[in-house]
């Protein structure tokens, strides 16, 4: 049986996380107003909620499906991010021309600060999933 990543422990990681970029675009914001888009907490609370999303499906528990299950969820979690992501970009600067060229950049920015985020998680994750002892082989060794 395979482990999962707990809910709790992701969700509290990525509330740290994201407190911190959203501490550092107020900073960008305060100390270079003009480079900075207006929607900057916007994109951040867009990303805090589409993560924790996305990584809700990855992370949840089916029972008796573990490896095919976790790569379809993974792969479905990118499929829904990436075109989330693409109509939030779409829609803002459709509706808001004048910031398109700031609010883009800050845009794809955060996206991949949030993507390295997702991968060193997992990556840990699985390395500590990976070096736990499993009850089997702590009762029975051989």
């Amino acid at each position: 049986m395979s482990q999962k990543i707990p809910i709790r422990k992701f969700s509290f990681r990525i509330i740290i996380f994201s407190v911190v970029i959203a501490g550092l675009t107020v900073l960008f914001q305060w100390l270079f107003p003009q480079l900075a888009s207006p929607a900057l907490p916007f994109i951040v609370l867009f990303f805090f909620v589409i993560t924790l999303f996305t990584m809700f499906v990855v992370m949840r528990d089916d029972q008796g499906k573990e490896g095919k299950r976790f790569v379809s969820n993974y792969l479905l979690s990118r499929v829904v991010k990436l075109l989330s992501c693409l109509l939030f970009l779409l829609l803002y600067l459709f509706l808001n021309r004048a910031d398109a060229i700031r609010f883009a950049i800050a845009f794809l920015v955060i996206y991949f600060l949030y993507s390295i985020f997702e991968v060193v998680l997992l990556r840990m994750e699985n390395k500590e999933i990976q070096t736990k002892p499993t009850t089997e082989t702590k009762n029975n060794p051989q």
